[in-house]
C-alpha cells in the first residue's frame, strides 16, 4: 500500500478526483478551483492530493486527455462513413464545433484565456508542439491520402489539414458575429471551406 491505501482505494479516489475535477474546471474553471474544492467532496486531506496528481494542472492534463478519447470516435467518424472527401470534411467540422460548443470543459479552455495560458505555462514548448501534431495526426493520414489522389488542393496535406482545423476557431467569435447569424455563418463557413478545399 501507498500512503495508508489499498490499490483498490487509490484507485477509487483518484477516479472521484478526476469526476470532481470535471464538474469544478468545467464550472470555476482551473484558476478559481482550489485543491480543497477537488480534495473535500472526496473525504481527503489536501496534502493528500499529492499523491495521486503533482498538481491541479497535471489533474486537468489528464481530465482533457481523457475527454479527447471519449471524443475521438465521434469527431473522426465522418473520414470512415464518408468516401467523398466534401462531406466527410463538412461532417469532421460540424461534429468538432458542435463538440466545441455544447462541452463546457472543452469550451472553457477555449474562451478564458487565463485557462489556456495556465496549461501552456504547465507544458514545455516541445510538448506543445507535440500536442498540435498529435491533434492532425488523427485525421492526416484521410488528408494524405485525398491529396495524393488529387482530391484536395493545397500546398501541401499538413497545411490542408491545418486549413481544416482552423475553421473551428470561428466558434471563439459567437459574440462577435451575434447569436441569431452564428449557425448559418458557422455552416456556410463549413461548406465552403469544404467545397474550396475539394473543387
Amino acid at each position: 500500500m501507498s500512503g495508508g491505501f489499498s490499490d483498490a482505494e487509490r484507485e477509487r479516489i483518484r477516479e472521484r478526483l478526476v469526476a470532481e475535477g470535471r464538474e469544478l474546471f468545467s464550472h470555476y474553471g482551473l484558476k478559481k478551483t482550489t485543491i480543497a474544492d477537488l480534495t473535500d467532496p472526496v473525504g481527503i486531506a489536501t496534502s493528500t492530493f499529492y499523491q495521486f496528481f503533482d498538481s491541479k494542472e497535471a489533474l486537468y492534463v489528464e481530465i482533457l486527455e481523457r475527454e479527447g478519447e471519449e471524443m475521438l470516435p465521434r469527431i473522426i467518424a465522418p473520414f470512415e462513413e464518408h468516401d467523398d472527401p466534401e462531406a466527410a470534411i463538412v461532417g469532421f467540422l460540424t461534429e468538432l464545433m458542435d463538440e466545441i460548443e455544447t462541452n463546457p470543459l472543452v469550451r472553457r479552455l477555449l474562451v478564458e484565456p487565463q485557462e489556456l495560458q495556465m496549461l501552456r505555462d504547465y507544458h514545455t514548448e516541445e510538448d506543445l508542439r507535440e500536442d498540435r501534431e498529435e491533434s492532425l495526426a488523427y485525421f492526416l493520414p484521410y488528408v494524405e491520402a485525398w491529396y495524393e489522389a488529387g482530391e484536395v488542393e493545397g500546398p501541401n496535406p499538413k497545411v490542408v489539414a491545418n486549413a481544416i482545423r482552423s475553421v473551428s476557431f470561428l466558434t471563439l467569435h459567437q459574440e462577435d458575429i451575434g447569436a441569431d447569424l452564428y449557425p448559418e455563418t458557422r455552416d456556410l463557413v463549413i461548406r465552403a471551406v469544404a467545397r474550396g478545399l475539394t473543387e
